[in-house]
């Protein structure tokens, strides 16, 4: 399986972005799907998952209420929108699955139970 990321770009405060995730060489029907970003000179950090079948969600403090997870079963895609984003939101996004384990939720944002990533897009929110 591969993941390709993209729809990141440059955006000012307070605008919009959403981020899209897709899956090729396999359909999922299990796993979780998650996005973790990281900003020049930290460590990557999870921002939020979304469990495929079912569709639970779960998001970091940060991002949570301005960001929301979606996905489309026909496209094999998961989406990620950004709303109100900020300058501190400027990152390099990375999409990845956990599929074919499925671990609670409990470990979403822990990124040793995702075994394929995406190669990453850049968002830069300007103030």
């Amino acid at each position: 399986v591969q993941l390709q990321a993209s729809g990141g770009g440059l955006v000012q405060a307070g605008g919009s972005l959403r981020l899209s995730c897709a899956a090729s060489g396999r359909s999922f029907s299990s796993g979780v799907m998650g996005w973790f970003r990281q900003a020049p000179g930290k460590e990557r950090e999870f921002a939020a998952a979304i469990r495929w079948s079912g569709g639970s969600t779960s998001y970091s403090a940060s991002v949570k209420g301005r960001f929301t997870l979606s996905r489309d079963y026909a496209k094999n895609t998961v989406y990620l929108q950004m709303n109100s984003l900020k300058p501190e939101d400027t990152a390099v996004y990375y999409c990845a699955t956990s599929a074919p384990s499925n671990p609670p939720v409990s470990l979403w944002n822990v990124e040793r139970h995702y075994g394929t990533w995406g190669q990453g897009t850049q968002v830069t929110v300007s103030s």
